[in-house]
């Protein structure tokens, strides 16, 4: 979206503008994906109604949608903020969705979480090409992809009771998202223009394959990840990876630590011990119970 094509010593170049053609790219090499694999495999009954998926799937495009134009509009710094802090409203969004109970040290710990990941990556510091402004119309549409992307895995949870496999959620999920998103681009008559822009820039071409292949894996673990531990431990795994992509790079090439970014770090490793801690005595007080009487199941 920031990146110039075709630009020559007398053409300074284009850049696509399109974001939504390029959630359709995603969810069109899913979709062949995930109906390759269920045509070839053998797969559980199938037992959701399919137009449950298409909640998921309108979220979803809505979510990609929004973080995709946010990048526009944001700084640097807001960015940060807003992918660190989205455990909390996954958590109160699960609330609403699923009626799922949280205990204290469960909102405590992603609090803490969230903190320590904004201190260690705002620590690096943006580079100078990245944004420094952000504008009322970035912050909507941030708002936006965390109410939508916090609602997505959640329903997403809530559909796998129905015991499907993950890639039969990934091919549910994208044959609506195939819909939605090819007829609004028709609707905006964007569809051929961006097709064009790729016959026109090859190298936009092998990006645009690029992208949707490692969307295409990552849906893969994403929906195996929900349907095993849930969506709040999913969205805490990726909040975690962004901090740990960045510590390993500053290991690999030898970056300076900033003492901001290592204290984020120290409250990230006591909020994942605090979790471990208080799991395990959560396990301890359960089998102590009287028989017949369970505690509530946590995420």
């Amino acid at each position: 979206m920031t990146r110039t094509y075709g630009a020559t010593e007398t053409d300074p170049g284009e850049k696509f503008k399109d974001s939504q053609f390029l959630v359709f790219m995603n969810r069109i090499l899913a979709f062949t994906v995930a109906g390759l694999y269920c045509a070839l495999t053998k797969q559980p009954r199938h037992g959701a109604p399919m137009y449950k998926y298409s909640f998921a799937s309108l979220s979803n495009i809505l979510s990609s949608w929004c973080q995709y134009e946010a990048l526009k509009y944001i700084s640097f710094p807001t960015q940060v903020l807003a992918k660190a802090s989205k455990v909390i409203p996954v958590m109160m969004m699960g609330k609403l969705v699923s009626h799922k109970s949280y205990e204290y040290w469960e909102y405590l710990t992603a609090a803490l979480i969230s903190v320590g990941v904004s201190m260690f990556l705002l620590s690096s510091g943006p580079n100078k090409h990245m944004s420094t402004v952000t504008t009322f119309s970035g912050v909507v549409l941030l708002a936006g992809y965390i109410i939508f992307d916090s609602f997505t895995s959640n329903w997403q949870d809530a559909l796998f009771t129905y015991k499907m496999s993950p890639v039969q959620m990934m091919f549910g999920v994208n044959v609506f998202s195939c819909l939605f998103t090819v007829g609004s681009l028709l609707e905006q008559g964007a569809l051929l223009e961006s097709i064009r822009f790729m016959a026109r820039h090859s190298e936009f071409t092998a990006h645009a394959v690029l992208l949707s292949v490692c969307s295409a894996c990552g849906q893969l673990f994403i929906f195996y990840t929900i349907n095993q531990f849930g969506a709040a431990v999913f969205t805490i795994i990726m909040t975690l990876r962004q901090a740990f992509a960045i510590l390993l790079s500053c290991l690999i090439y030898g970056h300076a630590v900033t003492v901001v970014g290592g204290l984020g770090v120290a409250v990230v490793f006591m909020a994942l011990f605090l979790r471990v801690y208080a799991r395990s005595r959560m396990k301890k007080r359960s089998k102590k119970l009287p028989p017949g009487e369970t505690p509530v199941q946590k995420v």
